[in-house]
């Protein structure tokens, strides 16, 4: 099999087969993510797809999850989508689970029944970016969609059967816009209600704009404690329904692990004592935290 890096995948998929669907990221304008820069977006043919799955079903056993990349593998025509899962199911059958990423856009373009078709061939979980729900801040970093445009599309994956995973960042509207950021974006995850909630602490990449805009003075990225307190904010103004809720990823000060809203009370408490009794909680150092 081949795979065209950099490769990407959620930490959820750190055991899963990642195969290619598409290369690249048909966006790849955000102003905070270097990950795709050095890739022109292409689909790849069926051809491709299909020898990656053969050699790997040659080579492997007892494959129970495959993830689909790159960036917005949802982006690809649904009969490619369709005719790879069913090839993937064929050739493990004891899968328990197909899942990729999905750009909000490529949720909104596909038809429902499209949606409902991809789920029934096996496509289980669909992770999404949702990064701020501040048009303001979606703006300055070029998410090219807007707050509503979020909601809508995370609905639509729901109604159509998927489990959705989205993602937000944490830092994302810098020291100036941090407490819209962080009720703009409870106010977008409430109304959608995911599966899961993932937070990622905002970590400067060279050769971005955002890593610019930092050097320049133009944008100033919050300190540990003022992340701390701009997750507080945010879980304080959300409204869940069981939504599985993790900050374990490695660019995070402090790792949290709940169900929200089940567990919001207890997970601010622990985020009081970090803010008030500093070293209290032991905090992720900088030479620790990553990409």
């Amino acid at each position: 099999m081949h795979l065209e890096p950099p490769v990407f995948r959620p930490p959820s998929e750190a055991f899963s087969l990642i195969l290619q669907l598409t290369i690249g990221c048909r966006h790849n304008a955000c102003t905070f993510c270097g990950s795709y820069k050095r890739k022109k977006y292409r689909i790849k043919d069926w051809e491709e797809i299909k020898n990656d799955i053969d050699v790997c079903a040659s080579q492997m056993t007892g494959v129970q999850k495959v993830f689909l990349a790159d960036g917005d593998a949802l982006a690809a025509a649904t009969p490619l989508i369709l005719k790879t899962s069913f090839h993937i199911n064929k050739k493990f059958p004891g899968l328990e689970r197909i899942s990729m990423y999905a750009a909000p856009k490529d949720i909104l373009e596909k038809s429902m029944d499209e949606l409902k078709d991809i789920r029934a061939a096996g496509v289980k979980l669909l992770y999404m970016g949702v990064e701020s729900g501040s048009d303001n801040i979606l703006r300055a970093v070029c998410k090219g969609v807007t707050a509503e445009e979020m909601i809508q599309a995370g609905k639509k994956a729901l109604q159509a059967g998927f489990e959705l995973s989205v993602t937000i960042i944490n830092g994302l509207g810098g020291t100036a816009l941090w407490e819209e950021h962080a009720r703009e974006t409870a106010r977008v995850i409430s109304a959608m209600n995911p599966t899961y909630l993932s937070a990622l602490t905002l970590m400067p990449v060279r050769n971005t704009v955002l890593y610019r805009q930092i050097q320049e003075g133009k944008f100033v990225l919050p300190d540990a404690m003022q992340m701390l307190q701009e997750m507080r904010c945010l879980l304080e103004h959300i409204n869940l329904t069981n939504c599985v809720f993790r900050t374990n990823h490695a660019s995070n000060y402090l790792p949290l692990r709940g169900v929200l809203n089940r567990d919001r009370d207890s997970l601010i408490a622990i985020l009081d004592r970090a803010i008030t009794q500093p070293g209290a909680i032991p905090l992720r150092p900088e030479n620790s935290r990553g990409l």
